[in-house]
């Protein structure tokens, strides 16, 4: 509150000594960094008048800096934005709307992957972000414990799952459990306390606000909507009985020993480090993280499509980062310009060389895929759930923030306690809904 308040009174942008032929670029991800600095050099070589300056700052800070930066007037003129961020932005008034800006109002939304510019459209119908990649979730899985147990990658990925028993999926991560007197979970005898390896891995304190990388698949095939609409929702359904019967049954293969028990692991051992080190079979992840687990030439890790619902569908949570002008840039014009190259063709085809994440222009995915495929990276796991139209948007809404410092707590109690998350999740969501209550309230005053 004390921020928002701040950002409200003080409003944001580039301090009136900025070189006004200099745009200033952040962003957190130190493996992108690269390849947005080769697209700066080729942005300067066309406008020689301009110089940008790359900036990378780990997602741990990155956002406390990004405010701060905006509050002391010593912020960036473009910068990375993310969905669970922007809309908080957006209402404070420190983005550029982009649709009114000459350089990015003609972008083209087939130009980029379906979805993308409907994500970065805020509820006012202006557009704040331009599409710069995407991501859906996949199981990434050890291919050696695969093996061991007799499962080929083709069973892995033709899986189902129910919240009654578990389906195929739950019958197979538990053949893929192994206790440490070599006894398998599905056999008489296996000690549930005594893991050697997990058949499906899990951190990140059980999820978050959306279980994205972890239970958000489940739910969503499961019939649950976060909100009551998919963008720009007014109401939150964590209340809902087909949530709960999900994350009863997934966080109840911790229960079984079919997946780590919450502080298992150390915080900083992620479901990469888990998989790695041989600790668990199959993880799921998104294709964000594909470099870091093709990279690691000690394990054969192979990636497979997530199991299939009671609903018939295998979906996947699909995401798209974006780049956003402050609204207090000392340029509009040049950061404008700077944007609109990033989404370029020309730029893309850069980002989709460095293979890192897969480029938000559908003229440039392929040749991502080509060189993952190289590295034996099946692309169909990630790719698939969009060709098939089986995905669904991360929630994009107002209180942002205040929505992740509600769930956040309550997915770690749910994973560490084991309590019937309905217990939980009902009070929890009638205090989100609150906050929207409130602001209908305030508008018809």
């Amino acid at each position: 509150m004390v921020t928002t308040a701040g950002l409200v009174l003080s409003g944001c942008g580039q301090g009136g000594e900025q070189n006004n032929n200099v745009i200033d670029y952040w962003l957190w991800d130190t493996q992108q960094m690269p390849a947005y600095q080769q697209c700066a050099d080729l942005f300067q070589e066309e406008n020689p008048e301009y110089t940008v300056n790359v900036t990378q700052t780990g997602w741990g800070d990155y956002w406390q800096r990004l405010t701060a930066g905006f509050l002391a007037d010593t912020g960036p003129d473009v910068f990375v934005n993310h969905v669970s961020r922007y809309p908080q932005y957006a209402d404070l008034d420190v983005l550029l709307p982009l649709d009114e800006q000459p350089a990015t109002a003609d972008q083209r939304e087939d130009d980029y992957a379906e979805g993308l510019t409907d994500i970065w459209t805020g509820s006012d119908g202006h557009r704040y972000g331009s599409p710069k990649d995407w991501d859906t979730i996949a199981m990434f899985y050890n291919n050696q414990h695969l093996e061991d147990a007799g499962v080929s990658p083709e069973e892995l990925g033709s899986l189902e799952w129910n919240p009654e028993d578990g389906g195929s999926f739950e019958a197979t991560i538990a053949h893929l459990t192994v206790d440490s007197n070599g006894v398998r979970g599905d056999e008489p005898g296996f000690d549930k306390d005594n893991v050697a390896v997990y058949g499906l891995g899990l951190s990140d304190a059980g999820g978050g606000t959306f279980g994205q990388g972890q239970w958000s698949a489940f739910a969503n095939s499961n019939g649950w909507q976060a909100t009551d609409t998919p963008l720009w929702g007014t109401e939150y359904n964590y209340d809902d009985p087909q949530l709960h019967e999900t994350l009863d049954w997934y966080f109840g293969l911790s229960d079984k020993g079919y997946m780590p028990r919450f502080g298992q692991f150390n915080e900083d051992d992620g479901t990469l480090q888990q998989l790695m080190s041989g600790s668990v079979a199959v993880v799921t992840d998104g294709s964000w993280m594909i470099p870091a687990y093709a990279g690691n030439e000690s394990v054969d890790v192979g990636t497979a499509r997530l199991p299939a619902g009671p609903n018939g569908t295998a979906p996947s949570m699909i995401n798209g980062l974006a780049d956003s002008i402050s609204a207090e840039t000392d340029n509009p014009e040049a950061a404008a310009q700077w944007v609109e190259f990033l989404g370029s063709e020309q730029c893309q085809s850069v980002v989709a060389e460095a293979a890192v994440v897969f480029p938000a222009r559908e003229d440039a995915v392929e040749r991502t895929e080509d060189i993952w495929r190289e590295q034996g990276i099946n692309t169909e796991a990630f790719t698939g759930p969009i060709d098939d139209g089986d995905t669904f948007f991360m929630p994009v809404t107002s209180h942002g923030a205040d929505v992740t410092a509600l769930t956040g707590p309550a997915f770690q109690e749910i994973w560490a306690d084991r309590p019937p998350s309905a217990e939980v999740l009902d009070p929890m969501n009638g205090a989100i809904n609150d906050l929207f209550i409130a602001d209908a309230a305030a508008q018809e005053d």
